[in-house]
């Protein structure tokens, strides 16, 4: 199922759709700014920690593992995983919630969802081709990134979404092996960075029985918590294990893998592509764990408290003087809402990026 292809057709291509699709989102300008795009940690808060770059890499070598271990379009699920962080906001899901209020305090209110926001990136912002916005990318890899993550209907996606993308259906295998693998990848770098920077230590989250089993097979090897070795093979383990059982669960009832099985299974019925039931209850034990000692930490909602107030204040100065906008995004005002025009500027920043535009406007 490939959209037309409005390039050149007397030129041929030694790649597979998939692969094209792939090169097309690793060279856009929006992929490239992932790597000054906070996943957890500020960008400059130190060159160990991961940014919304190296977090899309390893999403992308996890989606891959699983795809060839479950014979799925291994470059279809690569594809994905690359591009499903391309409209994520500076400032990490702080970023997104504070330009989703800033919309609908201005009247718009389908707001800001980032999933979207990526689907948007390869289908309008991106500028490659005179004829038509977009990456021109196969229907797949667009279905893929617009329904990774469920729930996939949405209020503002309605009528041709819906009818191309059937939003009552689940996505391909390979968008839901790139669900997890996201899942998988921010656990465990989440922990690994959060020891690293000292906000949380092990026993932090040996209460949760899969934290709690894994460590006990790092220590079986000799190792002692607190050292680097630990920490490593604390964080390696855990990826080898869950890897390991998505693959052997999702092998029960693994539909036709021969297919690029877009919008077949209706999404009321159970994902083909999941943990066992108990495997994912620890894992969401585990996230909420996550989210009280390491995302509310203290130090973390502080900085974050400081990219809400940049994104605040750089959208409420674009929203009085147009002028701040770049060229490009001027002549969008002629013909789009200004507010999707402002949030599509600032969703596209870095976060250095928006806290130099921020200092220059307000002087500080």
């Amino acid at each position: 199922m490939r959209c037309t292809d409005r390039f050149n057709p007397a030129i041929a291509d030694f790649r597979d759709p998939f692969a094209r699709d792939r090169d097309r989102v690793i060279h856009t300008s929006s992929f490239r700014r992932l790597e000054y795009k906070t996943q957890v940690f500020i960008n400059h808060e130190g060159d160990y920690f991961r940014t919304r770059l190296t977090h899309s890499l390893e999403v992308s070598q996890i989606a891959r593992a699983v795809s060839n271990a479950l014979g799925c379009h291994e470059t279809l699920a690569e594809t994905i995983a690359l591009a499903h962080d391309l409209g994520h906001t500076p400032f990490g899901h702080v970023g997104g919630d504070t330009l989703d209020e800033c919309l609908k305090e201005s009247g718009n209110e389908n707001g800001f969802d980032h999933n979207f926001q990526s689907f948007r990136v390869v289908t309008k912002l991106e500028k490659r081709y005179a004829q038509f916005d977009g990456l021109n990318l196969t229907f797949a890899t667009l279905e893929g990134i617009l329904k990774h993550s469920y729930p996939y209907r949405k209020p503002f996606l309605s009528g041709w979404y819906d009818e191309t993308f059937g939003l009552d259906y689940h996505p391909s295998l390979e968008a839901m092996i790139v669900d997890h693998a996201d899942e998988i990848a921010y656990i465990s770098h989440d922990i690994d960075d959060g020891i690293q920077f000292g906000l949380i230590s092990f026993e932090d989250i040996l209460e949760n029985p899969l934290a709690a089993m894994i460590d006990e097979k790092v220590r079986e090897e000799g190792l002692e918590r607190g050292t680097k070795l630990h920490r490593y093979r604390f964080v390696g383990m855990l990826i080898s294990h869950l890897v390991t059982e998505l693959i052997e669960s999702s092998r029960k009832e693994l539909p036709d893998t021969r297919k690029i099985l877009c919008k077949t299974i209706p999404a009321k019925e159970p994902a083909p592509i999941a943990f066992e039931r108990e495997l994912a209850t620890q894992i969401k034990e585990l996230k909420k764990i996550m989210f009280k000692k390491l995302y509310r930490h203290e130090r973390i909602v502080s900085k974050m408290h400081a990219g809400k107030e940049c994104i605040r204040k750089l959208y409420a100065a674009m929203s009085e003087d147009s002028d701040l906008l770049p060229k490009e995004y001027k002549e969008r005002l002629d013909s789009e809402k200004s507010s999707r025009v402002i949030a599509d500027f600032i969703a596209g920043m870095s976060d250095r990026y928006a806290l130099q535009r921020y200092r220059e406007i307000y002087g500080l």
